[in-house]
Formats: C-alpha cells, structure tokens, sequence
C-alpha cells in the first residue's frame, strides 16, 4: 500500500480512501480493463461506501495523471486499464464484452509498412479486433 500512496503523491494527487482502493482493484484484480460500473461493482462486493459518483470521478483524475488509459470500444462505454507504457492492441468481445490484450510485431511493422507507402507517418495508433471470445465461440459455434 505504501508504493501506492507515493504513485499517487508522485502524480500530485492526495492519497484519499477512494484513490487508494480504486488504484488496488486496477493492480490485483483479475480483470485488466473495466468500465466505471465494473469498478463500482467490485467496490459493492468489497461492501464499501464509495458510490459511483466518486468511482467516475477518480478515474478521470488518473486518466489525466496517466495512471490509467480509456478507450472506447464499440460498446459506447468507457473501459479503464492501467497505463503501463507499452503498447497492445485488444480483442473485443462482442457478446460477453471481454476484453484481452496481445501484441504482434509483424502487425505492428506492416502497419509502419503501409502507411510509409501511403506517405504518413504514424504517431499513435489503437487497433481493436472484435469476435467471439474462445468461451462465447463455444457456445455459439460458427456454422456453414
């Protein structure tokens, strides 16, 4: 807990209840991207009186400390991971909503290859692949 409370003192944020639990829940909980509600809903199981309001609130604030990243999948909500430095592209679930990261360093060299061609030059890109997680593929089997 200490490690967290200087994170959060280094990013100029106080080291409030509210900070300190959402933080644990994005480091040693089994799901790496969740939603507000996501948070919400671990915070109620954990029996605590942190409501919705203060889980929105401390995620814009560490978004905007670079603590965690949002990206918008097709699901129109907002999904939280930690910022960890190192770039991933996602799989989506279209069923379930599962997210899960992977790298490629051929997808991410053919990428560079295709834009140098087309003459841009990349500064950022996110690549989301959507489909059927390996457990929602098992229950609705492709056909034909």
């Amino acid at each position: 807990m200490h490690s967290n409370i200087d994170d959060l003192k280094n990013t100029g944020l106080k080291a409030t209840l509210p900070r300190l639990k959402i933080l644990e829940i994005f480091q040693t909980g089994k799901q790496r991207h969740m939603t507000a509600e996501d948070v919400f809903r671990v915070l109620l199981e954990e029996r605590s009186d942190i409501g919705l309001a203060t889980v929105y609130r401390v995620l814009t604030q560490f978004e905007q400390a670079a603590i965690l990243s949002r990206r918008h999948f097709e699901s129109g909500k907002a999904v939280y991971e930690l910022n960890e430095g190192s770039h991933h592209d996602h799989f989506v679930c279209t069923n379930c909503g599962k997210v899960e990261e992977f790298y490629d360093a051929e997808i991410e060299q053919r990428q560079q290859a295709v834009a140098k061609a087309k003459g841009w030059q990349v500064q950022d890109h996110s690549m989301a692949l959507y489909g059927l997680c390996e457990d929602c593929g098992k229950l609705h089997p492709r056909r034909g």
